[in-house]
Parts: C-alpha cells; structure tokens; sequence
C-alpha cells in the first residue's frame, strides 16, 4: 500500500492497535478528519500521521486539549518551529511531573516496605509467644 492510499477503520485500527470507537472519538473531538464515502470512512496519510501523534502524546500524558493545540500549530507556517517550541514546553513540564510522581511512589513503596517489615516483625514476635 502505498503511502497516500487511504485506509478503511479496519485498517487503521489493525495498523494502530486501537478500536472503531477510539477512533470515532478522536474523530469526534476534531482530532482526525477521515473523509465520509457514504457510511465508510477513509483516513488520509495526514489522518494516519495526527494519530501517531495523539496517541502518542496521549502515552506521555499529554491532555487531548494540549494535543489539539499542537496539531493546530503544524499550520502556522514557521516549519514547525512553534509546534515543536510548544511541544517542547509541555514535555518539560510533564518530564518534571512524572518524575515527582515517581518521587512520590518510590516514598510510599519504602513506606509501605517498612510497615510490612514491622508486621512481619511483630506476627513473628506473637507467635513466639503462643509457643512459648
């Protein structure tokens, strides 16, 4: 197939690993823009390339509003360099709130390691004392 032929749902779906629903609703919030023959839908190598990024974007936690912008910023006529400045940007910003999340887990897993420790300590401790 080459790369401007379209492609059914079916084939967009088995190609990205998602379903006909998620990509109505990615069709839906004006995300992707299939053309309409009849009740089919054909998506464009264009429709093929914003859902690489929405779905990706969507693995790096990125909202579907800050996506949309992002996308919007492809036609601004700068060669991309004000979509990529602002991708830049959200990036940044969710790197420094994965890794303070991260933060936070790592505390509640030492945390949690701990209390489980002193049960473990103190399940042994009473039972020593029921056969003592």
């Amino acid at each position: 197939m080459s790369e401007d032929t379209a492609m059914s749902i079916r084939e967009m779906c088995d190609l990205f690993e998602v379903t006909p629903r998620t990509l109505r609703f990615y069709e839906q919030k004006e995300l992707i823009f299939p053309q309409r023959v009849g009740q089919k839908r054909l998506y464009s190598r264009r429709d093929r390339a914003r859902l690489k990024l929405i779905l990706r974007g969507k693995r790096f936690g990125f909202s579907l509003e800050e996506i949309r912008q992002l996308l919007e910023l492809y036609h601004v006529g700068d060669q991309q360099q004000t979509q990529i400045e602002r991708t830049y940007e959200i990036a940044r910003k969710r790197l420094d709130d994965l890794l303070k999340e991260r933060e936070d887990l790592d505390a509640a897993i030492k945390d949690l390691k701990d209390q489980l420790a002193w049960g473990e300590k103190m399940l042994t401790q009473l039972e020593q004392k029921k056969a003592g």
